[in-house]
């Protein structure tokens, strides 16, 4: 992905997050949005994008093969003739090898979906309507994860792993009650329609019509997703891609149509992971995977279904991260302070303030110091003995 410019419809990693069903506003039925940018930008985002708070990203395709650099493998070697990636080709593969060669080589024998699901689910924790996960049905290389209608022998039903990998995952993800995001790009760097296209100064479309539309409905119709990023639309207008237009057949009629209200300010984050050719998921993506999910078992009261509170950061001698739900105000603190006391300055402590920290029982002994900041007396704990081991939480109720 790369940080497109202009009044694009996907911008900089903004999600077009979407729910499945077809429920009408407590007001009647649901308005029907017109395809121009007023009325598109007028819906809500669902709610439950906005509670979920951490995902999980995959980056999975036939650039895994090389995996050698980043998913732009294929533009840096033979796109800008990169001298890295030309040496590394040199150095790996004889000089007849082009980028489709790796196709076959992207075989995902390994894959498990259900084995990934299980990992999906222990980095979420026990919170298990928040989960979900992006999956990348298609990168700026053209090959698509599924049996796209519009890319024969360019798929991994026809080369490859020889397998609906956008459905099979999609399948595992729902058992476990995970919503199920798609990534998709826009262009294709070597796609000779495309080139066309570009040559012509995008006044023409054969590749949008014949390409990356059909495609995009496909996976709506076909998978049902929670969730559509779109990506790659920088080299040209809005009206290029007629985002407009399916954007409003997305919101209006599509099968996963539904007005949902958005309450909050506050941010999302995905944590991206990168499998094998084979369809393994290495130890350390594992690893962090998992490692999120303890924090989150312990920490996600203060994650999930947060809103941003009125100071986000207080830096003093930890730097302190503050988030809230209904009345409760969260402070978390990425640093042990030395004497075992935390002083925060923004938090005001009035008659009924009570001070917790998540994962322990019992309150928290508090003060104010003399220019009214509260001061915190930690637990005097072993390492082992805290309830995580990284970023603790202290929850204040009763302050303003």
């Amino acid at each position: 992905m790369r940080k497109p410019v202009g009044n694009s419809w996907i911008v900089a990693g903004v999600l077009l997050a979407l729910v499945l069903g077809t429920a009408q506003s407590a007001r009647g039925a649901p308005p029907r949005y017109t395809p121009d940018w007023l009325s598109l930008d007028s819906r809500p985002l669902p709610a439950w994008f906005d509670e979920a708070k951490f995902g999980v990203f995959v980056h999975w395709g036939v650039f895994s093969v090389p995996a050698w650099g980043s998913e732009w493998f294929w533009w840096h070697w033979q796109g800008e003739g990169q001298l890295g990636y030309q040496l590394f080709m040199r150095d790996n593969y004889p000089p007849s090898f082009t980028y489709g060669d790796f196709g076959p080589q992207f075989t995902a024998r390994f894959f498990h979906p259900d084995e990934w699901a299980k990992l999906f689910q222990a980095a979420g924790a026990h919170f298990d309507i928040h989960r979900y996960v992006v999956f990348t049905t298609k990168h700026h290389e053209g090959f698509t994860n599924w049996p796209s209608p519009v890319s024969w022998n360019w798929n991994s039903k026809d080369v490859g792993p020889h397998r609906d990998l956008v459905g099979e995952l999609g399948a595992a993800l729902r058992k476990r009650n995970i919503r199920y995001g798609l990534y998709h790009s826009l262009l294709e760097w070597f796609h000779p329609l495309y080139l066309l296209d570009k040559k012509n100064g995008f006044k023409t479309q054969h590749f949008v019509s014949t390409k990356t539309m059909p495609e995009l409905y496909d996976l709506v119709n076909s998978y049902k997703p929670d969730l559509i990023w779109s990506d790659g639309e920088w080299e040209c207008p809005d009206t290029y891609w007629n985002s407009t237009h399916f954007l409003a057949w997305l919101y209006n009629d599509s099968p996963i149509k539904e007005l949902v209200q958005t309450v909050s300010l506050g941010g999302n984050y995905l944590l991206n992971i990168g499998p094998t050719k084979d369809g393994l998921i290495i130890p350390i993506f594992q690893e962090r995977l998992l490692a999120v999910g303890k924090w989150l078992q312990v920490s996600g009261e203060a994650i999930y279904a947060s809103k941003p509170w009125r100071v986000q950061l207080e830096k003093n001698e930890t730097s302190v991260w503050y988030t809230s739900k209904d009345s409760a105000v969260y402070a978390i603190f990425l640093q042990w302070p030395e004497g075992e006391v935390l002083y925060l300055k923004s938090p005001k402590a009035t008659s009924t303030t009570r001070v917790t920290m998540l994962g322990l029982e019992g309150d928290l002994k508090w003060s104010k110091d003399a220019y009214e900041d509260l001061r915190i007396s930690l637990p005097q704990l072993p390492p082992s003995a805290l309830p995580v081991e990284f970023a603790w939480t202290v929850k204040l109720e009763g302050v303003k």
